[in-house]
């Protein structure tokens, strides 16, 4: 299977994005993410043609005129992850939820940790929302390891903060 990527200057930095004919397979919001990626899939090409959709639809959410994006996800993870990933799917542009609210939502009403771990493996972050995920208390905790300051961000960019 050939892997495409091509990248947007976003508010947050550079955002990569890795799609193949199955749809979207990688979003890094971090340089760091996306070196790691790369060393792990050193055949990927750049191909502005290609990811000119997801970029498209990327770009219109930082600019505030899409709130759901359209373009297949090529979603891979295990069974649980996938299960915390579809939930994510379905919590509303500029709302948020707790990760006990998650865990609850998908049947493992003391997992939060457990959705805690699946947030941070989300390889598709913004496209599936886990900086909509929050603390029980109402605090921005863990995101994209720790960069809370972009969950804030696209927070804000939501209107939620």
């Amino acid at each position: 299977m050939k892997l495409y990527y091509d990248f947007y200057r976003s508010q947050i930095g550079t955002i990569y994005i890795c799609l193949s004919s199955q749809g979207v397979h990688k979003v890094s919001i971090t340089e760091e993410d996306w070196y790691k990626y790369r060393q792990k899939n050193n055949k990927l090409i750049r191909n502005t043609d290609f990811c000119r959709e997801a970029i498209k639809e990327i770009h219109e959410y930082f600019i505030g005129k899409r709130q759901k994006f359209s373009i297949p996800l090529y979603i891979e993870g295990t069974t649980f992850q996938k299960k915390v990933w579809h939930q994510l799917q379905s919590i509303p542009y500029g709302e948020i939820r707790s990760y006990s609210q998650i865990a609850i939502a998908i049947g493992k009403p003391h997992g939060q940790r457990a959705v805690g771990q699946a947030n941070r493996a989300n390889p598709l972050p913004i496209f599936i929302p886990c900086h909509r995920v929050i603390g029980q208390n109402g605090s921005l905790i863990g995101y994209a390891g720790t960069k809370i300051d972009i969950q804030r961000y696209l927070l804000q960019l939501e209107g939620y903060l």
